[in-house]
């Protein structure tokens, strides 16, 4: 594509910006709900798109985990539908005011969530992502620019097709969804650089793709990084509890950026627990360092690349550690600042991971697959963001928006 055909693309998405950011909260429901009906009422369409996308994609040697983030399922799409109607039923943040003062002058002075504009979206074979994003971003009274993977271009396309007719026949316009349909690489870094058309950049994917964004980028992004999510089983845990936890963080969906990469185990209960949660883990590879390895001898060693890796497979990463500094230490060492986990019944000890673990987010006895924007009463997201401006974690509608100062007076002037 050429960047002028692109430019124009983002043109077209910020004129639809400014209609969507001014139209009631109404209309944009409304919109929202008639993508659900029409999502619902194409299943069949869509899930042929995507069987096509699938046939490419086996043929290309795409691996397990990446062909289960492409693949749509009528309960999957009856989830985005269901996602879209969780968002229309979300409370409006467009007008919200944060707080508000007067100062000894008269001046009454408030600051009010306004959209960001035109919310850019690049991400790889994960065709859920076109719906989830659009969605939020159209409640938050933005355009959705939408540039999704070659993997996944025949899903895109018929999702965003019903998304415009949804827009189209709530009366608002069809360009506040916009799909870039040329999947080069080049796109992809000329996509980057629409600076002026695009006000914020959310990227969905691998470590190549934060890397070709941090070095090409010119508009403001948020990064949604890696997953090198942790799970931490203290002395004090309901080993139980610890093993359910442990199971469902690795395996219930291991190939997306919450799953478990990495268990750690207190020495003190290393030798009880470990051999049940290998059990327990049938199906998994493990790698683990000389002391889990003093206990589960057939487990392959683990190396520092291992402790570092995002896996998205059936493999896991053990480590025995002296205490809970030295799971800290590990975190601090491997992780990602995505998700981490402490199994533990000392609250002292829960609360001690919490304030010195330094990660977008922190779960106390419970699975890091909870880290999503859906089971966290969200909607939806656009990104898990690990960075710390503007937004960090699961991005909502709140994180589509920024505030406006808005200051009124009764003609003061400054002295």
């Amino acid at each position: 594509m050429e960047s002028a055909d692109l430019s124009a693309l983002g043109r077209r998405a910020r004129d639809a910006a400014r209609v969507v950011a001014s139209a009631s909260s109404a209309l944009r429901d409304d919109a929202l709900t008639q993508a659900a009906e029409l999502l619902e009422g194409e299943t069949e369409a869509i899930l042929a798109a995507n069987q096509r996308d699938r046939r490419r994609g086996l043929e290309q040697g795409l691996s397990d985990a990446a062909l289960d983030r492409l693949t749509l399922t009528g309960p999957r799409i009856a989830a985005m539908a269901a996602g879209l109607r969780d968002v229309a039923a979300l409370a409006d943040p467009v007008g919200e005011v944060v707080d508000g003062w007067r100062r000894p002058n008269g001046l009454n002075v408030s600051r009010v969530r306004v959209p960001l504009g035109v919310v850019g979206v690049i991400y790889e074979n994960r065709p859920n992502v076109t719906s989830d994003a659009a969605a939020l971003c159209l409640k938050a009274g933005n355009a959705a620019f939408l540039r999704g993977s070659s993997g996944a271009l025949a899903s895109n396309q018929a999702i965003v097709s019903v998304l415009r007719r949804a827009l189209a026949k709530a009366g608002l316009p069809e360009d506040a969804v916009v799909l870039v349909e040329d999947i080069s690489r080049e796109t992809a870094v000329e996509f980057m650089r629409l600076r002026g058309l695009i006000d914020c950049l959310v990227p969905r994917g691998g470590r190549e793709l934060v890397a070709t964004l941090v070095e090409h980028a010119t508009v403001p992004y948020v990064l949604d990084g890696d997953g090198n999510c942790h799970v931490y089983v203290d002395a004090a845990a309901d080993l139980g509890m610890a093993e359910e936890i442990v199971v469902n963080a690795k395996t219930q969906r291991p190939g997306v950026c919450n799953a478990a990469e990495t268990l750690l185990v207190h020495r003190d209960i290393a030798g009880e627990f470990l051999p049940r949660v290998a059990r327990a883990l049938d199906g998994v590879e493990l790698v683990g360092d000389e002391r889990v390895r003093e206990v589960l001898p057939d487990v392959a060693p683990a190396t520092d690349e291992d402790f570092a890796t995002e896996f998205l497979a059936l493999k896991l990463a053990v480590g025995v550690v002296d205490d809970l500094d030295a799971a800290i230490a590990h975190i601090d060492r491997y992780g990602s600042g995505h998700s981490e986990v402490i199994v533990t019944g000392d609250v002292a000890t829960a609360e001690r991971f919490v304030a010195l673990v330094d990660a977008a987010a922190v779960l106390i006895n419970a699975s890091s697959r909870f880290i999503d924007g859906a089971e966290l009463g969200l909607g939806a997201e656009v990104g898990i963001s690990t960075q710390k401006l503007h937004a960090r974690g699961p991005m909502g509608v709140r994180e589509l928006t920024c505030l406006k100062w808005v200051v009124r007076g009764e003609g003061q002037v400054r002295r």
